[in-house]
């Protein structure tokens, strides 16, 4: 697995802003959204195109336009929402899916309760939004779940990534046999006794949206 920390005065910038406990949620969503697509940018230079021939009001210009079929932006439920319109923002015309996934906080293993997603992937590319990558068993679970559709190359678009994920993710994944990359704003220390990343943020969904 291909893993990019993306090192910019802006992530990082907003990034301390959102660790910040003082700050309230309607300014933690706008900072999200701001800093998704900052992570966006950075996940997005493998994006396929192809390429177009356009006219300018001077002479013809070889340019590219994303390749077919568009790129399939699936946020994972609930916090990954929040990531949403800031990677919609740089991918208009990307397809949206969803799926619902809960970490169970007492064996810290991850449940589908929900999809939406098309049946047959194959030969998708997919962007997979998840604020926090901690111990790594619902990013696992919800990456194979897309390969065993069909997509044959996902990115996954994370805030913040613990070590002990991404060592949870090249194992689980270590025979997938297709392209995993994982774009964040930082790699913390670790995890604490009860699964959550050290120093963190908190619950990103809950700090999007009120605890429920």
């Amino acid at each position: 697995m291909e893993t990019l920390v993306v090192d910019h005065p802006l992530v990082a910038h907003k990034l301390t802003a959102l660790r910040d406990v003082t700050t309230d949620s309607p300014t933690f969503r706008r900072l999200a959204d701001e800093l998704v697509t900052l992570l966006a940018y950075e996940a997005t230079r493998q994006v396929r195109v192809t390429e177009l021939t356009v006219r300018t009001p001077v002479a013809p210009a070889t340019g590219v336009r994303l390749a077919q079929p568009y790129p399939l932006v699936v946020p994972i439920l609930r916090a990954g929402l929040g990531m949403l319109e800031g990677m919609t923002r740089l991918l208009p015309t990307a397809e949206v899916g969803f799926l619902g996934m809960i970490r169970d906080e007492s064996t810290l293993q991850a449940q589908t309760y929900a999809t939406r997603l098309p049946e047959d992937l194959s030969g998708r590319q997919v962007y997979v939004l998840d604020p926090m990558l901690a111990t790594g068993g619902t990013l696992a679970a919800a990456i194979r779940f897309l390969f065993d559709r069909g997509a044959d190359d996902v990115t996954a678009i994370c805030l913040l990534a613990a070590p002990e994920g991404i060592a949870h993710l090249d194992e689980a994944l270590s025979d997938a046999g297709r392209p995993v990359r994982l774009v964040t704003a930082a790699l913390d220390e670790r995890l604490n006794e009860n699964g959550y990343i050290v120093p963190g943020l908190g619950d990103a969904g809950d700090r999007l949206y009120g605890v429920v």
